[in-house]
């Protein structure tokens, strides 16, 4: 094995760990299920389309931007949806320009209809709320750090910074999620849509509840991950 097939071959290994399989196949999913060109699904994540390549072919490892994984994540969900195939003319197209507009840090630009009459973009809002909610509130975090090390302090809490807001701190914000979407997200990372559900299958005779848990942190939409979530952890 050649120095660059050894490094193809340990990148690809890492990616297996890291998202579940390599990411050829799931970026090669996305392209045949939504018929996008290399340079559109690029185009779509933020990422360039010699980094997409480099990924694919296994010459880089890692996905470092939050905001990429974030539009991957939704792009995904876009297509597992089986009311792709209803959307009308333009429609795919104008939903994956707003995933395109995603930054995980801002809401500018982002202006998904909760109401809205179509099952995939009434999911997608839901998602892309999550992860604005969730670098909203890591950015108030570090800027409120800031504030704190700034005016001399010691520690979160006391000083000028407690509960001040200042914005978007500079550079890329480490997305914090719920703990039900955290799970949701390991479950996805480690299993497809049809394993998770074969594998509630397996276990619905003699385990009603695991099965539950399978099929709603796999399958299930964020607000249903929360319900369970909270319905199972509060209980006395």
């Amino acid at each position: 094995m050649t120095v660059a097939e050894d490094t193809v071959a340990r990148n690809r290994a890492l990616q297996s760990q890291w998202y579940g399989e390599p990411l050829v196949d799931r970026f090669r999913r996305l392209l045949d299920r939504l018929g996008l060109s290399q340079a559109s699904l690029a185009s779509v994540l933020g990422l360039s389309a010699p980094m997409l390549s480099q990924l694919m072919s296994g010459q880089r490892a890692k996905i470092s931007n939050p905001a990429v994984i974030n539009r991957l994540l939704a792009v995904e969900e876009l297509a597992a949806d089986p009311g792709l195939d209803d959307l009308r003319e333009g429609e795919l197209e104008e939903m994956l320009r707003r995933i395109r507009a995603e930054t995980a840090t801002t809401t500018s630009g982002v202006r998904l209809a909760q109401n809205s009459a179509s099952p995939i973009e009434r999911s997608l809002a839901e998602r892309l709320e999550d992860h604005l909610a969730a670098g909203e509130a890591m950015a108030e975090e570090r800027a409120a750090d800031e504030a704190v090390a700034s005016s001399g302090g010691g520690g979160r809490g006391g000083g000028a910074g407690s509960g001040s807001r200042a914005g978007v701190v500079g550079g890329p914000v480490q997305v914090v999620m719920s703990p039900a979407r955290t799970l949701q997200s390991l479950l996805r990372a480690v299993a497809s849509a049809s394993e998770i559900e074969a594998a509630s299958a397996l276990v619905e005779n003699d385990f009603p509840e695991l099965a539950e848990l399978l099929r709603v942190y796999g399958n299930g939409r964020t607000s249903e991950a929360e319900a369970h979530f909270q319905r199972t952890m509060g209980r006395g």
